[in-house]
């Protein structure tokens, strides 16, 4: 497959908020790439990308979709993410295994919430990324203030090196920066045709200024490019290139495009920024990755980073499970090494031999098979049986463990049986296959009343899992309201000594712990202590007392839901030669965590959302009223054109349902967005009522 040397290939991600225009900048793209001989738009439902039925009904990306371009004798791979909150766990997994990203703004409300957490998720992967602003054809576009969003809400240095000429309807073309020149956009031809020509002279002093700001800052990268401006008083074409490239790789500062890709102006000079500023694999070797050699029972975990070498022994990545009418098809990411079609490697995440049948190079739904990959690669493998998106995929001569993926936890639960007892088994295969694909999805069985609970990330989240087990697997399902997947926590300090003694005939059981349970800060997990001293625990009962601690957890004291943000310390306990075992243990810890929890002062947690509501002026009083009446706490507002943005925190609980009572009092006229923030102890008269119901 990887007949392109690896400086020239670009395995890269286009991502945003929602309505931004990712799908639609790919679409041009793959048509100016020649790979597609007419642009699909998202409103006629013909896009490349958005491929799957949902997508096209919707207008809306769902889930990522790798397709494969040539651009002057490079190679890019193309990753186009949903910008939907609800399916954020596809931005996730693309973001961890691509070498660059491309961050699309839009001109007229600038960074928007999904944009900025797309990027604390490049961030945490430390991925090198380029912005291009859009839609700067709109009414209320831009530039200026859309740069300015970019610097307060990413705290980041943004660096112009393109300048718009024209803005809204008069949007022409753009300045380049780097050669001091205009591109302007011929009508026809869907804008594949443009020229080059004299920066206009109103635009003159203010391209003069920022590229005194674009030399200035990029320059400050390379010592060798300063001594030349400074003894010439310039630099070159490709010495400011070299140094705009550093910039971005470091993270120092991010580069900054513009156009409008529905109206076909600036995608080629992306596209050329993809070649010239973001990195082919040989410039980011690894990603922080974890390595383990597991020769002998001493291994040493080392970190260290995987060079881009198809000589090497193979390193893969996979991110992404698919199910489809001809089986199960796994995702990888090349890091290292050459892999040809029926090999065997190591799963070296749970240490399993895996042979790899065949091998697609993927564009969106349609494949093409190949018959070998190297590094740099992104491929599709037929034949795994127990890989998962997260796993690494290595040779037996280096088992190496790559960095695993973070991924979020769901916020909103709904109970799922079929229509027929018949359709049972389909059901929860078609559920286990889901699941499967999709980590941000759990699947599990309420004990109590054996109903499948199916929990996700929000509303459409769920709704579209529905869906497509209706689809692909034929199964019609029953449907309970949706639930806010709440949880409990600890507010203070307490120490529990519970015995746990059983007679019954012959050997009894007995044990005996002494646990300390303390609160921890938000989102800081379930940490497990052991401090004691003297064997009064044998050391080989502690695991069973954290065992059975973190399964009590599960079910919570109050009202049956998960306790999360505290920490136990075992610190004593006692225990009889004949009578104690692993499992006394493991049910005296469980006893005392039941009565320990309750005198550590237990509290409900409930997930609060990040609301922003797009309104016209004239009804932003509505909007404000409305949000605080469902205990919302406004955030900020902000002018965007004609519309105003309100930010406030909300408890998911309060917006089921949000989007027809937001209809209806602004006339149609408003949007809104909403991701999950943080959780928040419940007011006590709804924690009152939360216990009252399952009692």
């Amino acid at each position: 497959m990887s007949a392109t040397p690896l400086e020239k290939i670009r395995n890269i991600g286009i991502t945003a908020h929602i309505d931004a225009g990712k799908t639609t900048t790919t679409e041009r793209i793959l048509y100016y790439t020649g790979v597609s001989h007419k642009i699909g738009e998202v409103h006629d439902g013909n896009t490349t990308t958005d491929y799957m039925e949902q997508e096209r009904e919707r207008g809306i990306t769902i889930t990522s979709a790798a397709v494969t371009c040539e651009w002057k004798d490079h190679r890019i791979n193309i990753i186009d993410t949903p910008g939907h909150i609800d399916f954020n766990i596809e931005v996730n997994r693309s973001l961890r295994v691509l070498d660059g990203a491309v961050f699309i703004i839009e001109g007229v409300a600038g960074v928007q919430p999904q944009s900025e957490t797309n990027w604390r998720l490049a961030d945490r992967y430390n991925v090198p990324r380029i912005i291009f602003i859009n839609k700067l054809d709109r009414t209320g576009a831009d530039f200026y203030r859309a740069m300015d969003s970019l610097r307060e809400k990413l705290e980041i240095v943004a660096l112009p090196l393109q300048l718009p000429i024209g803005i809204e309807d008069q949007f022409l073309g753009v300045v380049d920066l780097v050669e001091m020149k205009a591109i302007i956009w011929e009508g026809g031809e869907l804008g594949a045709k443009f020229h080059d020509e004299e920066i206009p002279a109103d635009l003159a002093d203010r391209a003069a200024e920022y590229r005194q700001l674009l030399l200035d800052t990029a320059l400050s990268v390379d010592t060798e490019a300063m001594e030349e401006y400074f003894d010439k008083g310039d630099v070159s074409v490709a010495t400011l290139k070299r140094c705009i490239k550093a910039g971005a790789i470091s993270g120092v500062f991010r580069p900054v495009l513009c156009g409008t890709a529905f109206k076909n102006k600036g995608v080629q000079p992306l596209l050329d920024a993809v070649l010239d500023y973001l990195p082919a694999p040989i410039d980011v070797p690894g990603i922080a990755i974890a390595a383990e050699h597991a020769e002998d029972d001493a291994a040493e975990h080392t970190r260290r980073r995987i060079k881009a070498d198809p000589h090497a022994p193979f390193a893969g990545l996979a991110f992404k499970i698919i199910n489809d009418k001809y089986g199960t098809l796994t995702f990888v990411r090349v890091y290292a090494g050459t892999l040809k079609s029926g090999d065997t490697l190591l799963n070296t995440t749970k240490d399993h031999k895996e042979r790899v049948g065949r091998m697609f190079q993927m564009h969106a739904d349609k494949r093409a098979e190949i018959k070998e990959v190297s590094a740099g690669d992104i491929a599709a493998f037929v034949g795994l049986k127990d890989t998962v998106t997260g796993d690494t995929l290595a040779s037996a001569d280096d088992p190496v463990v790559l960095e695993r993926m973070a991924f979020p936890v769901p916020v909103i639960d709904i109970s799922v049986e079929p229509r027929t007892k018949d359709s049972v088994e389909k059901m929860t295969i078609g559920l286990q296959k889901l699941a499967g694909e999709d980590p941000s999805l759990r699947l599990k069985t309420d004990q109590e009343t054996g109903q499948t609970i199916l929990s996700g990330m929000g509303e459409l989240h769920l709704e579209i899992i529905i869906d497509r087990l209706r689809r692909e697997y034929g199964v019609e399902a029953n449907i309970g309201a949706p639930q806010v997947a709440y949880r409990e926590t600890i507010s203070k300090s307490h120490t529990e000594i519970y015995t746990h003694k059983k007679q019954t005939g012959g050997s009894g059981q007995y044990a005996e712990v002494k646990i300390t349970f303390a609160p921890l800060e938000r989102n800081a997990g379930v940490v497990f202590e052991n401090d004691v001293v003297g064997g009064s625990v044998p050391r080989e009962y502690v695991p069973a007392v954290e065992k059975g601690i973190r399964m009590q957890a599960d079910t919570g004291v109050l009202a049956g839901f998960p306790t999360v943000d505290f920490k136990y310390t075992l610190i004593d306990g006692k225990y009889h030669d004949v009578d104690s075992s692993a499992l006394a243990f493991e049910i005296a810890a469980k006893a005392c965590f039941r009565e320990g929890m309750k005198k550590a002062g237990p509290v409900i947690l409930e997930p609060i959302m990040d609301v922003e509501v797009t309104t016209p002026q004239d009804h932003v009083g509505d909007v404000v009223g409305d949000l605080n009446r469902r205990r919302g706490m406004i955030q900020n507002q902000e002018s965007a054109g004609s519309t105003i943005m309100v930010r406030a925190h909300v408890p998911l609980k309060e917006m089921f349902g949000y989007i027809s009572d937001l209809r209806s009092m602004t006339k149609g006229r408003a949007s809104f967005t909403m991701q999950f923030h943080h959780y928040d102890p419940v007011p006590r008269n709804i924690a009152e009522e939360i216990v009252a119901k399952s009692a």
